[in-house]
Order: structure tokens, then sequence, then C-alpha cells
């Protein structure tokens, strides 16, 4: 009786593209996702990320963030080194005061924070921010293109 060996075809790849697993973006996504759930809000485990659209016009950039239930004086916007840092404080319900309890427990906050890293093309200066109605808007004016000069040249 003869044994015979059996040995796995080799695959060899040229491009590196080919030897990652498609799906890799994928699960890293869902783990993202997935990686905490909304029962930890509030607590000290919670992501403290804050979630923000940006688009922009030929003379603004805008940056818009829902912010419900908190206050405008618990939103702090600020230009910190090429920077555009907004952190929002969220006050929950105190618990126990509207219970009728005997006494009330430290009111617990939340806070997000955001940094979002600003081009060149952006006059830092000229940063204007607006909460209405929860939605806090970050107007970010874009410095005016270089024109080129023409200089006359004079004959003698």
């Amino acid at each position: 009786m003869n044994l015979i060996r059996y040995s796995y075809p080799q695959y060899r790849h040229t491009s590196p593209v080919l030897t990652r697993s498609p799906w890799g973006g994928l699960e890293a996504e869902i783990d993202r996702l997935f990686g905490w759930t909304p029962a930890e809000v509030g607590t000290a485990d919670a992501p403290a990320r804050l979630a923000v659209e940006l688009h922009e016009d030929n003379a603004h950039a805008y940056v818009r963030a829902e912010l419900p239930g908190v206050s405008r004086n618990d939103i702090n916007v600020e230009v910190v080194d090429g920077e555009l840092v907004i952190t929002a404080t969220r006050k929950l319900p105190a618990l126990g005061a509207a219970d009728g309890g005997a006494e009330a427990k430290p009111v617990p906050t939340f806070t997000c924070r955001r940094a979002i890293a600003l081009s060149d093309e952006i006059d830092a200066e000229k940063v204007s921010a607006t909460h209405e109605d929860g939605l806090l808007t970050v107007t970010l004016a874009k410095r005016a293109p270089v024109q080129p000069k023409k200089i006359a040249v004079a004959v003698k």
C-alpha cells in the first residue's frame, strides 16, 4: 500500500491588496459601532465622542453638531493650535429630588469633546458659532485667495 502525502496548494500573490481580507474594514466598523451600548451613557466608561457634520462652500466651512439638552452656557468653542475644539456638557436630572426623596444626590454630568484640524485656508480670527434648538453651527471663514499682482514695467 502506497501512502500519498497531500500538500495544500500554494498561492502566491504579488499584490499586497489581495493578501488582506476584503471584510477587514467592515469588521472594524462593526466593532466600533457595537463597542459601547446606550446604557453606558452618563457613566465613566461611555465614549466621549461628539458627532459633527462638516460641509463647505466657496467662502465658508461649516461644522454642525446636534446637542439636545445642552444649554448654550455649557458649550465651549475654541480655536487652539490650528484645531477647532468643541466641548459640551449636559447635566442629567438630579436623582431623588423629583420623586420626593429626602436628599437630592449630586447632578451627574456627561461631557463630549471633539477636535477638528483646520486647514491653512481657514482664517482662525473669523470664527462664529450659533446655538438654536439644540443645533450648534460653527462658521469658519476662508481666507481670500491671493490674487496675482500685475506690475507695469516702465520704459525709459
